[in-house]
């Protein structure tokens, strides 16, 4: 008798992984199969809305397959994109650039220059609140979280005194996100300064994740880290997705600055794990020089889009009793802050099945002990982030003194 398989045991190391922004979706499938006219609040993809790619990088990927570039590329990326990139980094006063890579999206980047250098039981200094890329990413390497705050009652930025309590002699680099994803705040120069004095201090690596730096508001400067210091070894991660609105494209890059005689084993990791993948989408690069280097005339609109949707949603949610909210400077994401007598979690879940709206909670991204949030994506249209703020505007007044309740 043939016997029968026992169950198939899963590696240890996805136990801890979750992603918050998608998980919430099974929720959300719940109360659409109930019937409740869905909102989704929670995933940063602007084609999801009124927003489309740049016809021109349309067409420089249709004459790349025609002219026959669908084979496999070079494993750091085809030559004019990588000459792209560097002119990207010399435009933002990056000087000291040793190399540059192209990859799956920013993520596979930061997935690269995390697995070149941090080994099992070692941390890395993440953001908190922040995006759960890193901490699936560590997780997965067997290395730890080391979170440090980000300060709310001081708009959302870096604590450095926070930072640098909690570097030990495992602590190998600090990753930024600037703009920030979840709370939707730009990083001030003093900041930066800051941090680069602790990297120095501390002999760390600076991950520098920038995916939204075209999209700052109110006339407001985004302040490359990397054009800050020559010395500081610092990886800039930045890409198609969120600027050049391509998210599907799945084109990434990372650009590698400091001393080169101090990178050069690095560098050679980061090579050779981007030589192990093979490469990178190859008739997809060739949408990056055009992206960089061609017109730019879409961002004025989508900025001008993104703050009219940004002033509703920092007064609508403002206005909501036991809801504040620091007033965003960049990306697409708010970060408010909840009065509630649960965790954010079993909230978000309440407010899902009971109006259709779908944020993502607080504590996906990490957050000070004792507080709750939401994360709130604010690419939809003005008529439907109106909807949204006032089904969260009822459901949160009906459950400040009974949490049983519906609406």
């Amino acid at each position: 008798m043939e016997k029968g398989w026992l169950p198939v045991e899963p590696a240890q190391r996805t136990r801890d992984i979750r992603y918050a922004v998608r998980d919430v979706l099974l929720v959300a499938e719940e109360a659409k199969k109930a019937g409740k006219d869905m909102v989704y609040l929670n995933i940063g993809d602007p084609l999801a809305f009124d927003f489309s790619t740049p016809l021109h990088m349309i067409e420089s990927i249709e004459r790349a397959m025609r002219a026959g570039h669908n084979g496999y590329s070079p494993s750091s990326g085809i030559p004019e994109a990588m000459e792209a990139i560097r002119g990207e980094a010399d435009r933002k006063g990056i000087r000291a650039v040793n190399d540059v890579f192209v990859t799956y999206g920013a993520s596979e980047a930061i997935e690269i220059a995390l697995s070149s250098l941090v080994n099992r039981g070692e941390n890395i200094l993440v953001p908190n609140p922040g995006y759960p890329l890193y901490t699936a990413v560590l997780s997965k390497l067997e290395a730890i979280e080391n979170p440090y705050l980000l300060d709310e009652e001081n708009g959302w930025q870096p604590s450095l005194s926070d930072i640098e309590a909690r570097i030990d002699d495992k602590t190998r680099a600090i990753v930024l996100i600037n703009p920030n994803n979840p709370t939707g705040v730009l990083y001030g120069r003093d900041i930066l300064e800051g941090i680069l004095e602790l990297a120095r201090k501390h002999r760390l690596i600076v991950f520098s994740d920038e995916i939204y730096d075209k999209l700052v508001f109110d006339d407001l400067e985004h302040v490359s880290i990397g054009a800050l210091a020559d010395d500081v070894p610092i990886l800039t991660f930045n890409g198609l997705s969120k600027s050049y609105l391509a998210p599907g494209f799945r084109i990434g890059w990372g650009i590698i600055s400091g001393r080169a005689g101090e990178l050069q084993n690095y560098v050679n990791a980061m090579l050779q794990l981007t030589r192990a993948r093979l490469c990178a989408s190859h008739p997809l690069q060739y949408a990056i020089k055009p992206a960089l280097e061609g017109p730019q005339d879409h961002l004025p609109a989508v900025r001008s889009k993104l703050m009219e949707r940004r002033d509703i949603t920092f007064e609508r949610l403002n206005a909501i009793e036991g809801v504040s909210c620091v007033r965003p400077t960049g990306a697409f994401y708010a970060f408010p802050r909840l009065e509630i007598n649960e965790p954010d979690e079993e909230w978000v879940k309440g407010l899902i099945r009971a109006t259709g709206v779908v944020p993502v909670h607080g504590d996906g991204f990490g957050q000070k002990p004792g507080t709750a949030h939401m994360r709130i994506v604010f690419l939809p249209q003005p008529e439907l982030l109106e909807t949204a703020y006032s089904r969260i505007s009822d459901y949160v007044q009906a459950h400040r003194n009974n949490p049983a309740a519906t609406i």
